[in-house]
């Protein structure tokens, strides 16, 4: 049975106050930094982990550096587990963007999975490529434990899909920065085994 630790980067500033990140290029804050050692210092205690897999964009890859080196690792960036396309909205609060698009906003945050973002990338199609990955990924590791380290966005669309929920439950799972999901696969089939956890953040 394979193990996939699905964790999320850490803070970035566009966390709070909120925008649409997207494949904007963040750097992680003294707080993501910090964030991202308290989780390296987990994972190096709780798993021996056989790969690590990144997001190409850089909150991601400077997280997944700090889970790697304990181990030795060097992680493999997948493009497919880029966080979300925003187009139009990307860098944008929910605010700026509503006076200018009021009815995809509204769907957006009623309805996620039938609305279209103004030049992005709908649910349907993040799925599609998040969860070709997972897929992928499990198959080339069986019975290893290998870490993803994706976005808020991808991670809640893969949980849903292992949990064989609709893309319209999008809304109802949090994804804190740099927190840990634990999954395991065997013969494509998936079970969870935790959900957001972030106890190790409480020593900060």
């Amino acid at each position: 049975m394979t193990r996939i630790v699905l964790v999320r980067h850490g803070h970035v500033d566009w966390i709070a106050p909120e925008r649409f990140r997207g494949r904007a290029e963040l750097a992680l804050s003294d707080l993501g930094r910090q964030q991202a050692r308290a989780l390296a210092n987990y994972i190096a205690k709780t798993w021996r982990l056989d790969a690590i897999y990144t997001s190409p964009l850089g909150r991601c890859r400077d997280t997944s550096a700090a889970i790697a080196a304990p181990f030795r690792l060097e992680p493999r960036v997948a493009d497919a587990l880029c966080d979300i396309d925003y187009g139009e909205w990307q860098g944008l609060t929910r605010e700026q963007a509503q006076e200018r698009w009021p009815d995809e906003i509204e769907l957006w945050f009623r309805a996620p999975h039938l609305a279209m973002i103004p030049g992005g990338e709908t649910l349907t199609a993040l799925l599609s490529r998040a969860t070709a990955a997972l897929q992928d990924i499990a198959l080339h590791h069986r019975d290893a434990t290998v870490v993803l380290v994706g976005h808020d966005s991808v991670n809640r669309v893969l949980l849903l899909f292992a949990l064989e929920l609709p893309l319209s439950r999008y809304w109802h799972l949090r994804q804190e920065p740099c927190c840990i999901n634990e999954l395991f696969c065997d013969n494509n089939s998936f079970v969870i085994g935790s959900i957001n956890q972030t106890q190790h953040l409480s020593v900060l």
